[in-house]
């Protein structure tokens, strides 16, 4: 038989991921989608620890014939992220970012203030507002729910809770998650100078007493013993933050602190991010539904922070003053970024303002009030 280079090439070309554009051109879409999103993360910066591995493994994903998504059968190796994905499905990666978040997070000003908890818990308005939301909207119970955790500003809790109840919305939602959690400096500012008076935003407020070892020692075990005999649901989330916590305070860890926040931490984001983006394909992501979910994520977000700010501002009145409400906007999860942008807003107010300690009173409350609120909605929906 005579060999012809065209012919071979063509033979080539015909069995590869180029061909499979002509017979099915979404995938050629999701890589554009891909590419659009690493720009924004490298780019613009938005959440790039996340956005970047996410944007990277949706391009993998949809490149044709890789077999990355295979699923073991009769014996047969698995693709590669079909496995990674099942730090995801199992619970395991975003316990492991908790376990980090814990480790770098100081709930001294909650300690000092546990008047915080109640911010952080209004803070989780945006949660039922979504819910109901996404209900009318014809989403069934199980999305709905997933769908509204973004409003807690919390990204490894949206992803806990979407790979558990809506698999298939799972890169939407946490798309959507981490891109208003990276917004919170351009969303929320507005959203506190409309509710609230100059007068509010000047407050400055007192400074918090000082938080004894013992206190930070015995909180975390005293939250995670309550909160999960509470509900049980919440334990891999609240177990996983309470102990990173301990391990930041006790004083005898130090080494095992410096791991969860750093090099595990890092370790199990690209994890993540991988396996996160390795969900989004044409047939679930290419739908209508992905721009309801963006849609109501911001809904979310933005009656969140509502809710954070009212009850500020119901602080400020039953305290005769002493309470800044911008404070209440923090209440959103997302660590350290709200409580920054409610100094910066504070001291645009009042140069001598000083509200960042305040704030995070309220913003580690709303770690744990989103993680609460995910356990709620795992136990209602049956994961």
């Amino acid at each position: 038989m005579q060999f012809s280079f065209f012919g071979a090439l063509g033979s080539i070309l015909a069995s590869s991921g180029f061909a499979s554009f002509v017979e099915d051109p979404r995938s050629l879409i999701m890589i554009i989608i891909a590419c659009v999103l690493l720009y924004m993360g490298i780019g613009k910066k938005f959440e790039p620890l996340l956005l970047v591995p996410i944007a990277f493994g949706m391009l993998l994903a949809n490149l044709p014939l890789t077999g990355l998504l295979n699923a073991p059968v009769d014996g047969s190796s698995p693709g590669m992220l079909w496995v990674f994905y099942q730090g995801v499905q199992h619970a395991i990666y975003p316990s492991i970012i908790f376990l980090g978040i814990g480790a770098m997070t100081d709930f001294g000003p909650l300690i000092a203030r546990p008047s915080s908890l109640l911010l952080g818990a209004a803070a989780q308005l945006g949660i039922f507002s979504a819910f109901l939301l996404a209900l009318v909207l014809g989403f069934p119970g199980k999305v709905a729910a997933a769908i509204a955790i973004i409003g807690g500003a919390d990204g490894p809790t949206s992803i806990l809770v979407a790979s558990r109840l809506a698999a298939d919305y799972l890169p939407a939602i946490a798309i959507a998650a981490y891109s208003y959690m990276a917004l919170i400096p351009l969303i929320q500012p507005p959203i506190m100078r409309l509710l609230t008076t100059k007068k509010e935003r000047e407050v400055k407020m007192e400074q918090l007493r000082q938080v004894s070892k013992t206190e930070k020692i015995v909180f975390p075990i005293a939250v995670a013993i309550i909160v999960i005999l509470l509900i049980p649901d919440t334990a891999p989330l609240i177990g996983m933050l309470m102990l990173g916590n301990l391990l930041r305070e006790c004083g005898v860890t130090d080494r095992l602190s410096d791991t969860a926040q750093n090099a595990l931490c890092n370790i199990v984001t690209i994890f993540l991010g991988l396996s996160v983006g390795c969900k989004a394909i044409a047939s679930t992501f290419l739908t209508w539904e992905t721009i309801k979910i963006i849609i109501l994520g911001l809904i979310a977000f933005t009656f969140s922070t509502v809710g954070g700010l009212l009850f500020g501002k119901v602080m400020y009145k039953l305290t005769g003053g002493k309470v800044n409400p911008l404070i209440g906007s923090a209440g959103v999860s997302a660590v350290p970024m709200a409580a920054r942008v409610s100094q910066v807003e504070g001291q645009k107010a009042n140069p001598a303002n000083f509200l960042l300690m305040h704030a995070m009173g309220p913003n580690v409350a709303g770690v744990i009030g989103s993680a609460v609120a995910a356990g709620f909605v795992l136990k209602v929906f049956g994961a």
